[in-house]
C-alpha cells in the first residue's frame, strides 16, 4: 500500500500534506490497519523534519514554472517542465503508488501528469477561493476534489462539480488547539489586559509591520501585543520600537519575534483576542481553527491572484474584516482594533463564525478518502 504526495514548494502546500499523513497515521492505529508507504515528490521539501518525523520518503522531482506574462523565462520553464515529467514517470513507475494526492501548485504538476500517463488514482486538494492552474486542470481526472473555501467549487467546470467536497483546510494537529494556560507566564505579559497577535509569516509582511509599528504607542496602552514580524525583519522592527516606546508606558507589552516556534504559537493564540494578518489560506484556517477574531490585509492582487478572494471569502462569514493594503493606513488600523476590541458581542459573534468555518475534521476526511482507494486496490 502506498501513497505519493505532491504540493507546491511553499508551506500552504506543504503541511496540509503533513496534516493527512498524521490522520492517515491516526485512521490506521484506530482501525487496526496497516499503515501505507508514504512519499513526497517534488522540489526540495519546505520541511525536510517533517518528512522524516512521519517517515515520509523523499523523490526528487524538478519542476519548472510557466508564468502568466510574457517572459523569456518561459522558454526555460518548458524545458523544465517536460523534464520533470519524464523524470516523475520513471519514478512513479518504480514505485508505482495506490494513489497520488496533490495540494496544486506548479510544483505538482509533473507528478500529476505523470500519473495521468500511468493511469494512477488522484486525489486533489486547493486551498484557495480561486483555485490555482493545476488545480483546475487536473481536476478533469481527479478521482475526488477537496476545497477549503465554500467561493472555490464554482470556479471548476460544471462536469466535475459531482466530485467536489468543501471539507475546509488540513491543520497539523500540534498547532490545532491553542494552549489555554500559562501563555502569559511564558510570554511575559499582562494578564491584566487582552492580547493583540500580528501574525506575519516567515518573511512577515512589511505593510502591516509598519502600520503597527506607527499605532504601537496607543496599542500598549490599552493592549499586549504580540508581533511575528518575520525572519528577515525582526530587527529592523525591533529597533523602531525600541524608538517608539522609548519612556512609553506599557512597553512592556510589546513582543516582537522573527517566527513562533510550536510551543509560541500555541501559547500566544491561547491568550490572543485578535488577529491582524495577511489571507494565506493556511493563516485564515489556522486562526478560524482557533476561534478568534481577525483583521486581514491580503496582498495586493498585483502580487498574489489568491490573498483577495481568499480574504473575502472569508470576511463573508462574518469572522473577519478586511483591509485592502492600499487603505492601510495606522488611523484606520487603530480604528478598526477598538472597534473590534470594544465590543463584547462582536467578538462573540466573529469567533462564533470562526469556528463555524474552521472544518476541523478536514485531514481526517481527505485521509479517509485516501484509504479507501487504498484498500481497494488491494488484491483480495
Amino acid at each position: 500500500m502506498r501513497i505519493v504526495f505532491s504540493g507546491g514548494g511553499t508551506g500552504g502546500h506543504f503541511y496540509p500534506l503533513i496534516a493527512v499523513a498524521e490522520a492517515i497515521e491516526d485512521i490506521c492505529r484506530a482501525r487496526t490497519l496497516l499503515e501505507p508507504e508514504l512519499f513526497y515528490m517534488g522540489p526540495a521539501p519546505f520541511d525536510p523534519a517533517a518528512l522524516l518525523e512521519h517517515d515520509i520518503a523523499y523523490l526528487p522531482s524538478s519542476a519548472g514554472k510557466i508564468r502568466r506574462y510574457r517572459s523569456v523565462l518561459n522558454a526555460l520553464g518548458f524545458f523544465q517542465v517536460f523534464g520533470g515529467i519524464v523524470r516523475a514517470t520513471l519514478q512513479l513507475f518504480r514505485v508505482y503508488p495506490d494513489v497520488v494526492f496533490s495540494t496544486g501548485g506548479y510544483a505538482a504538476f509533473p507528478t500529476l501528469y505523470a500519473a495521468r500517463i500511468l493511469q494512477i488514482p488522484v486525489v486533489i486538494y486547493d486551498a484557495d477561493a480561486a483555485p490555482g492552474r493545476v488545480s483546475l486542470w487536473s481536476s478533469r481526472f481527479a478521482r475526488w476534489i477537496a476545497l477549503a473555501h465554500p467561493d472555490a467549487a464554482l470556479k471548476f467546470p460544471e462536469r466535475v462539480r459531482g466530485r467536489i467536497a468543501r471539507v475546509g483546510h488540513p491543520i497539523r494537529k500540534e498547532i490545532i488547539s491553542p494552549a489555554r494556560e500559562g501563555g502569559h507566564e511564558f510570554l511575559k505579559l499582562d494578564q491584566q489586559v487582552p492580547t493583540i497577535f500580528i501574525m506575519g509569516g516567515s518573511q512577515g509582511a512589511q505593510a502591516i509591520n509598519d502600520a503597527v509599528l506607527d499605532t504601537l504607542p496607543a496599542l500598549v496602552a490599552e493592549y499586549n501585543v504580540v508581533h511575528q514580524a518575520g525572519s528577515a525583519n525582526l530587527e529592523g522592527s525591533g529597533k523602531v520600537a525600541s524608538v517608539v516606546l522609548k519612556d512609553v508606558r506599557g512597553s512592556e507589552r510589546y513582543k516582537v519575534f522573527g517566527l513562533l516556534n510550536t510551543l509560541a504559537l500555541r501559547m500566544t493564540a491561547g491568550i490572543t483576542s485578535l488577529v491582524i494578518a495577511r489571507a494565506g489560506s493556511g493563516t485564515i484556517f489556522e486562526v478560524a481553527s482557533w476561534g478568534i477574531p481577525s483583521i486581514l490585509v491580503p496582498i495586493p492582487q498585483d502580487v498574489s491572484h489568491d490573498q483577495i478572494e481568499n480574504a473575502f471569502s472569508y470576511a463573508r462569514s462574518g469572522a473577519a474584516v478586511v483591509i485592502e493594503q492600499r487603505n492601510l493606513t495606522p488611523h484606520l488600523l487603530l480604528s478598526e482594533v477598538k472597534r473590534i476590541m470594544d465590543d463584547p458581542a462582536l467578538q462573540k459573534s466573529m469567533s462564533a463564525a470562526a469556528k463555524e468555518y474552521a472544518r476541523p475534521e478536514a485531514a481526517k476526511k481527505v485521509a479517509t478518502a485516501l484509504l479507501e482507494i487504498v484498500i481497494a486496490h488491494e488484491p483480495v
